[in-house]
């Protein structure tokens, strides 16, 4: 599968080298489930099709891991979700995403490290209606003089997610409703314009493509 190599402008371009993903704690979990006869094939077929040059992908008996810079991690979901997809019928998928520390890492990094956040992807419409239910996770413990206020920026992520898809409040979650490329760059979005105030984010959200409730 081919990109579009544009971003979207979200944030400034930062020219100084970065630290790793690993030294970040950059990656994410995710998970397929195609209801179909055929699951096996369709899973592993979505793994193949997905662009892995850039990302370490390891794969075990609840979910897969995924390791590389936001942008390459984002470009790899994207390319699975829409190949399982494309193989046809109801699809669910979990996808964890998480940046910064403390988290996985225990990084003594500078906050003007750890908060340059990079634009978020391009991901091109594929014309496939897609909803999730997505929650964000500001890990926001606040500063000295300066309380944590995770729900201020959970709400200002909300509020951008109106420029893109439908929006609905739902028990615990908030619902988005669009194309899966918009669907899945709000959540995105969602977590990196977090992690430009807060050191540790994490997001997570339920796709569904295809429901037979529709």
């Amino acid at each position: 599968m081919t990109h579009d190599t544009r971003t979207l402008a979200t944030a400034p371009t930062d020219r100084r080298s970065r630290p790793t993903p690993s030294d970040l704690g950059i990656g994410a979990r995710f998970s397929l489930h195609p209801h179909r006869d055929d699951f096996v094939d369709v899973i592993v077929d979505a793994l193949d099709a997905a662009q892995a040059d850039d990302v370490e992908v390891t794969t075990d008996d609840v979910t897969t891991f995924v390791r590389g810079t936001e942008d390459a991690v984002v470009r790899y979901l994207f390319d699975a979700l829409r190949a399982a997809a494309e193989a046809g019928g109801h699809l669910v998928a979990h996808v964890h995403l998480s940046r910064g520390c403390p988290g996985e890492v225990a990084c003594e990094l500078p906050d003007d490290v750890v908060l340059a956040t990079p634009a978020v992807p391009y991901l091109p419409r594929c014309g496939m209606p897609t909803a999730a239910h997505w929650s964000l996770y500001p890990l926001d413990d606040g500063t000295t003089g300066r309380p944590g206020n995770h729900m201020a920026t959970i709400a200002a992520a909300v509020e951008a997610a109106h420029r893109r898809v439908e929006v609905t409040p739902e028990h615990f979650v908030t619902r988005l409703d669009g194309d899966l490329a918009d669907v899945l760059t709000t959540v995105v979005e969602g977590w990196l314009a977090a992690g430009r105030t807060v050191r540790h984010v994490a997001t997570h959200a339920t796709f569904v493509v295809a429901s037979p409730s529709w």
